[in-house]
């Protein structure tokens, strides 16, 4: 099946996907959201800008996983802010459960290329920004290839060939391999911090 044939039946499983997912994780998502407003206060949800198909804009939805900055505390860095609750969710992915919701309204897909920060927008080469051709995934190539342990040129490579190579197959691969890479907890670190280091562009295009 060509990558456009698939694209239709890419979203119908999508649609399909999320709402059960949502309907079946709802208990263990209030239970979370209860931990969450206990062990991090509020807001309960983590809410972001980022780029989606074309580079339109959309609001992303996550538990919130770190502390708020706070000066006073020594509460800066991703390191200081994140707590001992806050990695088990980020490595265990529960903190994606609400994506889900993105997913079912059209904003993501269950595999595609990860949605990055706005601000990288302007740092991205020609072929890089053609991980925009497609939605932004909670899961894609690049996460079951490394997560944040790879750099950022293999991870756009990663996307590249995502977008090119995308079907119901690798689907279904990048799924069952983003399950056995949180049982295994590989990937989630980049070795200096617990998130991925900044994108701060590449000398390409002219872009630095």
């Amino acid at each position: 099946m060509s990558r456009r044939r698939y694209d239709p039946w890419k979203r119908l499983i999508d649609i399909g996907a999320s709402a059960v997912g949502l309907l079946l994780s709802a208990p263990l998502q209030l239970v979370i959201a209860a931990l969450v407003r206990v062990r991090l206060g509020s807001p309960v949800l983590f809410r972001q800008e980022r780029p989606g198909k074309d580079e339109r804009t959309f609001t992303l939805i996550k538990f919130r996983t770190m502390l708020p900055v706070d000066e006073t505390r020594g509460l800066v860095t991703d390191e200081d802010r994140m707590t001992r609750f806050g990695s088990l969710l980020r490595s265990t992915s529960l903190d994606e459960l609400p994506t889900l919701w993105n997913v079912l309204k059209g904003d993501m897909s269950l595999v595609g290329p990860r949605p990055l920060l706005v601000k990288y927008l302007p740092l991205y080469s020609s072929e890089q920004r053609r991980r925009h051709e497609v939605r932004p995934g909670i899961t894609g190539l690049a996460q079951v290839s490394g997560r944040n342990s790879i750099s950022w040129d293999d991870k756009f490579a990663k996307d590249i060939d995502y977008v090119d190579n995308r079907s119901f197959i690798l689907d279904c691969v990048i799924i069952a391999r983003t399950v056995l890479g949180v049982l295994t907890k590989e990937g989630i670190s980049d070795g200096e911090g617990p998130t991925m280091a900044e994108f701060r562009g590449t000398e390409l295009d002219g872009v630095s």
